[in-house]
């Protein structure tokens, strides 16, 4: 007696059986199968303003799960203009930073009977421009800018994509002052700062790093600018600026920079965002340094990572969630108006007072 061939060991044709191919269910036949007709079948499922019979409804959901019948999304938004998607741009989706946000936009879509698609763009201006013409032939309805950009006029083959997205019908909205785009969610990363500066200076520090970006990236500009604004007019001084990008990386290179030339006890690193302030704990930490008592740190934003690392990190809470909530109100609503974000300096145990 032998034993039947395992699952590996039958033959690829034999195992491909189980699983017949066979052509998609259609409309067509999700109305046969509800005994509606084909116009009623799909004000049903595809979310016509008609309103159709409840009982018609119900029977034409059942036969559509019965027969695994899924809308052709790329035919509902050739008929529509639009489909039922919104696009959501981040320079790297590895940031807690962009992860918030894109939690703020699902939860609007989500509402809303729509899907978040996700591209990243690297801050990279040509790649944002193919991106968003490989996106006008899906027609989304919205199309969220998030990444930070720089101060530089965009490449002219991008702003020519975003106003063809635009005439197609979809909303282009944007971080920051874009003029490409229809709407705009600012977040004001100067005050925000400004506060920051003038509380570490009330904690007793006067000197200070800044772990930022390079030069002309709005965010990182304008954090900067803040920070310095508010440092310096409560008694204290910016040292040296040491330009990287966003990532935790560039923080821990930043701050090993730094430390072999030389920081002296009871100086403030300010990092552009908590990722790269993170970063720099790393290093300070590999130099035998002391974070907090030594060598304070503080950065922005109030990722969820800010309060597990120990110590924990003194930031600017950015309510980062519900930048990306109202970014996806700003692609639905037509009456759409920023509510206010508010800022608030969180003090934790990488700053502490300095003793009088």
């Amino acid at each position: 007696m032998t034993n039947p061939a395992s699952p590996a060991e039958r033959p690829s044709s034999e195992r491909a059986s189980r699983h017949p191919r066979g052509p998609a269910p259609t409309l067509h036949d999700v109305a046969r199968e509800a005994g509606v007709s084909l116009a009623t079948a799909s004000r049903a499922l595809n979310g016509s303003e008609r309103k159709v019979a409840e009982s018609f409804r119900e029977r034409v959901e059942a036969a559509a799960a019965k027969l695994g019948y899924t809308a052709n999304v790329s035919a509902q938004a050739i008929a529509r203009g639009t489909s039922p998607v919104i696009a959501l741009l981040v320079a790297d989706i590895a940031d807690p930073y962009f992860g918030l946000i894109a939690s703020g936009v699902a939860r609007g879509a989500d509402e809303h009977g729509l899907v978040v698609t996700i591209a990243i763009t690297e801050r990279d201006q040509e790649r944002e421009a193919r991106i968003v013409r490989a996106l006008r032939g899906q027609r989304p309805r919205g199309l969220i800018l998030a990444a930070s950009r720089t101060q530089e006029p965009r490449e002219v083959d991008t702003a020519h994509e975003l106003a063809e997205f635009a005439r197609l019908g979809g909303t282009v909205v944007a971080f920051g002052p874009d003029g490409d785009a229809d709407r705009r969610i600012e977040i004001d990363n100067r005050s925000g700062a400004e506060a920051l500066g003038r509380r570490m200076a009330e904690l007793g520090y006067r000197s200070a790093i800044v772990l930022g970006t390079a030069e002309g990236v709005r965010t990182s500009d304008d954090r900067l600018a803040g920070f310095r604004a508010g440092f310096e007019a409560s008694g204290g001084a910016v040292e040296s600026v040491r330009r990287g990008d966003f990532r935790r990386e560039s923080g821990a290179a930043g701050m090993a920079a730094a430390l072999a030339d030389g920081v002296p006890a009871g100086t403030l690193v300010f990092a552009i965002s908590d990722v790269v302030a993170i970063g720099a704990m790393s290093a300070i930490r590999e130099a035998g340094r002391e974070i907090g008592a030594d060598i304070a740190v503080c950065g922005f934003d109030d990722v969820p990572a800010s309060s597990d690392v120990s110590p924990a990190l003194t930031t600017v809470r950015v309510p980062l969630t519900e930048v990306g909530y109202q970014a996806f109100r700003a692609t639905v609503d037509a009456d759409w108006e920023q509510s206010p974000l508010p800022l608030e300096v969180v003090v934790r145990a990488s700053t502490p007072a300095i003793p009088r």
